[in-house]
């Protein structure tokens, strides 16, 4: 699954199939080299994560990793600033 049809099971609120298709695909992607998905992979697990800090700042910094290997400008510039908003950078 991708992370446009994960993005869907979210905005349903179906948090156990999110959870379980997130997971999957972090895990099947993971040293991919698919730097786009992996980043947007991570932005949504900081959604699906969004009350525990801890796992928030893991995924946000990852996604920050991915999107700066991708070349994500845009992603990169509003990472950072999140980031650095939470007092991470």
């Amino acid at each position: 699954m991708r992370s446009g049809e994960i993005a869907v099971l979210l905005d349903a609120g179906d948090r156990n199939a999110a959870e379980n298709a997130l997971n999957a695909a972090l895990t099947r992607l993971h040293g991919s080299g698919e730097a786009r998905e992996l980043c947007a992979l991570h932005q949504l697990a900081v959604r699906y994560w969004q009350d525990n800090a801890a796992q928030v700042g893991f995924h946000r910094t990852q996604a920050y990793i991915y999107a700066l290997e991708a070349g994500d400008e845009a992603s990169t510039r509003d990472l950072y600033a999140a980031l650095e908003a939470e007092g991470r950078i």
